[in-house]
């Protein structure tokens, strides 16, 4: 038995195209519609699930409805020269009535009930233009919103008043940073105040102790002659004695 033609539209048909870069997560949406008059099962697969996220990856889709299918890729180091091999698959089946438990469906699905679609993923770097048109509509913001400030007076943009509080809080921080500057300043200074303190007290130390060892030596210079004398006086004493006796 030939196997069935998928039952729902996709949008992108074939290719999920994410744009760069690819430092933060991006995120590209898949739109699925069932125009038939049954209700449909979807489950959605990828030959990477640890790169992607994807919300919903499953359900039930009403007749006549659609579902828009967020698909997330992960942050990672893009190689130009590296060509994506992942892919997704878009798996359904025509809903079973009075359905509960959509895991035993799918558990219980016959082969040849199944319908899929297979879509490949893009990897694509912006390139100057679209730089430019991301750009613009900032441009544009900015001019209808000068605009908007010359011609009310009463209310201020939205713009206007971000810049104020984006001052306001670069102010802030300079005040913070003049007053760290002065404290570091004055500690500099009770630093050097200590330092030349110190360098005195080590000064006066070292006059001091110089004085001492000079009074020590000027004593000891004077003690030596009166102790010469009084041991001449002790010979003569001696010897006059012995010539008087």
């Amino acid at each position: 038995m030939s196997k069935l033609e998928q039952v729902l539209i996709l949008d992108p048909p074939s290719d999920l195209k994410f744009k760069g870069p690819f430092t933060d997560v991006v995120t590209t949406n898949l739109k699925l519609r069932n125009p038939s008059d049954r209700k449909v099962c979807f489950k959605v697969k990828t030959t990477a699930p640890r790169r992607y996220c994807v919300r919903p990856n499953s359900g039930v889709i009403e007749p006549g409805a659609s579902v828009t299918i967020s698909v997330m890729l992960q942050p990672f180091d893009y190689d130009p020269n590296e060509k994506s091999k992942h892919k997704f698959m878009v798996q359904t089946i025509f809903a079973p009535p009075n359905i509960t438990d959509l895991e035993a469906m799918w558990k219980d699905a016959k082969p040849e009930d199944l319908m899929d679609s297979k879509l490949r993923c893009v990897f694509e770097l912006p390139s100057e233009n679209d730089k430019l048109n991301d750009v613009d509509p900032i441009k544009a913001a900015l001019v209808l919103n000068t605009s908007k400030a010359d011609s009310t007076s009463g209310s201020k943009p939205s713009s206007l008043s971000l810049d104020d509080t984006e001052m306001r809080k670069l102010m802030e921080e300079c005040k913070r940073l003049q007053s760290e500057m002065s404290k570091l300043a004055d500690e500099n200074r009770q630093l050097k105040d200590e330092g030349l303190r110190m360098r005195k007290a080590q000064r006066s130390d070292n006059m001091v102790s110089n004085t001492a060892a000079m009074m020590r030596k000027e004593t000891s210079s004077k003690s030596l002659p009166s102790l010469l004398v009084v041991i001449a006086a002790i010979f003569i004493g001696f010897f006059l004695g012995k010539f008087v006796l």
